[in-house]
């Protein structure tokens, strides 16, 4: 059979083409396994260890439970008539952040835009860990306590990022008001109006926002590539107040001038009560 080493050839080929392209972009092969509700392409290209950490379903580890958590994902956004935009990427180094608006129908029959962040994070050639950021209120109308996945890290923040988080931390609202471009917006995992643009919205959001005090977090990842800085946090602080640590994403993205043109953040974070009661940091 003189055809069959070829065969084998374009088979191995197609191998090596569909892992190359997931590592290249390993968020964005995540999200096509869940549009498509199949893991194939996911196995070929990370055969070790596969670890998704998920706010609705929670830890998953291995292949076989891989499979069956991407096929009731895949069964949930088919029932919500779910359609995924893409907003921005992020990558340094071995792990990237995918940004995502999840359009679906929740259901009482309401349309609702679901922002999602997925950092895709390598620990070595053969292995994978997903880690999904989200607020759960658009989908359920709870906010549950999202536990820490990472720990405290080492990394230090740098120019007008760590400006931001250093006026967060405080509560100087004024302060934040500085690294913000005048086209600039914040937008929050949740809320009837979840973008913040221009000066007067910003001065409004953030004198409320920091009414009790600053905000503490812990940094445990960044994933900088020069225009976003992705912060992966747990808050552990809401003005005076500790919390339980709860995990989130912010993503900071730079203009030239250096200031921020966009602070995208991903959680649930629940403050103190009698704090303001939507949002994240």
């Amino acid at each position: 059979m003189p055809w069959l080493p070829d065969f084998v050839s374009a088979v191995e080929l197609a191998r090596v083409q569909t892992r190359d392209a997931a590592l290249a972009d390993p968020a964005a092969s995540y999200l096509q396994a869940l549009s498509r509700g199949e893991t194939r392409d996911l196995e070929a290209a990370w055969p070790g260890a596969v670890v998704v950490h998920d706010p609705r379903a929670g830890e998953i580890r291995g292949h076989h439970r891989l499979r069956r958590f991407i096929h009731d994902n895949h069964a949930w956004f088919d029932a919500h008539d779910a359609r995924i935009e893409r907003v921005a990427s992020t990558r340094a180094g071995r792990r990237a952040v995918l940004e995502l608006l999840v359009r679906l129908t929740v259901d009482d029959g309401e349309q609702v835009a679901w922002p999602i962040a997925v950092v895709a994070e390598s620990p070595d050639d053969l292995s994978v860990v997903f880690r999904t950021y989200c607020s759960q209120w658009p989908v359920s109308g709870q906010r549950p306590v999202r536990a820490a996945i990472l720990p405290p890290g080492d990394e230090d923040l740098a120019g007008v990022v760590a400006r931001y988080h250093s006026a967060l931390d405080s509560g100087d609202a004024e302060a934040i008001m500085t690294v913000f471009a005048a086209d600039g917006y914040y937008g929050e995992p949740i809320g009837p109006h979840p973008v913040h643009r221009g000066a007067a919205e910003l001065r409004d959001f953030f004198t409320e926002r920091l009414r009790d005090g600053g905000i503490g977090l812990q940094h445990c990842a960044v994933t900088d590539d020069g225009v976003r800085c992705a912060l992966e946090y747990n808050c552990v602080r809401w003005g005076s107040e500790d919390v339980a640590p709860q995990a989130g994403i912010g993503v900071y993205e730079r203009r030239p001038d250096g200031l921020l043109a966009a602070a995208r953040v991903y959680d649930d974070v629940v403050p103190p009560t009698g704090a303001r009661a939507a949002g994240g940091p």
